[in-house]
């Protein structure tokens, strides 16, 4: 499974991203699984990779957090409640989603 944290080469919330996606995957089990972080470093390379922000949270190339309609930006994303980063809960919820999709 091809995990990916894309971000701003200057995303404040890189880290702190980072570190929840590394605390989802060890809280379903998949402590064992890798994540590559991408920077996104062109509007070009924004717009092909329909980037809404960062951080960005991807499961084979696919947007854990995708928001039909909106148009790729070079901006700090923003999730519900106002927030620089999604839930933990959130997060794990939409990761065992997208596990079980890709080992089908």
């Amino acid at each position: 499974m091809r995990i990916k944290l894309v971000v701003l080469a200057d995303c404040p919330h890189e880290e702190a991203a980072a570190a929840l996606l590394r605390g989802a995957l060890d809280d379903i089990g998949l402590g064992s699984q890798s994540f590559e972080v991408v920077m996104v470093e062109s509007p070009a390379m924004a717009e092909q990779m329909h980037f809404l922000g960062s951080p960005t949270f991807t499961v084979e190339g696919r947007d854990l957090f995708d928001e039909p309609g909106r148009t790729a930006a070079l901006a700090c994303r923003v999730y519900p409640g106002g927030r620089p980063l999604p839930g933990l809960r959130e997060l794990r919820r939409v990761l065992k989603e997208a596990a079980a999709v890709a080992i089908r």
